[in-house]
């Protein structure tokens, strides 16, 4: 499985990372809703789970998912600061190129 986080997204994810108490966490990349091809996207910190795959990144960031959602497979984690601040999880080798 593979993921792919931007630089702006990797600065914002690590000084969450470093707060006390999520030392030891990782982040994961969730499927909040689907419907078709099409995906939704969450963000949270956890451990891994049993059945969990764990991804490392070029910006020294592991990524939890789930071997079992193939439309995990692929994601791409942004950060945009306009028009409105906040993370962007798309899935451009899916076809997912943003929310609708």
């Amino acid at each position: 499985m593979n993921v792919k986080i931007t630089r702006n997204a990797a600065k914002v994810i690590k000084k969450t990372m470093e707060l006390e108490g999520n030392s030891e966490l990782k982040l994961r990349v969730a499927i909040t809703h689907a419907h078709g091809d099409h995906a939704h996207y969450g963000l949270d910190l956890d451990t891994p789970k049993e059945n969990d795959v764990v991804v490392s990144t070029d910006k020294d960031i592991d990524v939890i998912l789930d071997p079992s959602q193939p439309l995990l497979d692929g994601v791409k984690i942004d950060y945009l600061y306009l028009p409105e601040e906040g993370f962007v999880i798309t899935n451009p080798s899916k076809g997912n190129h943003g929310d609708h």
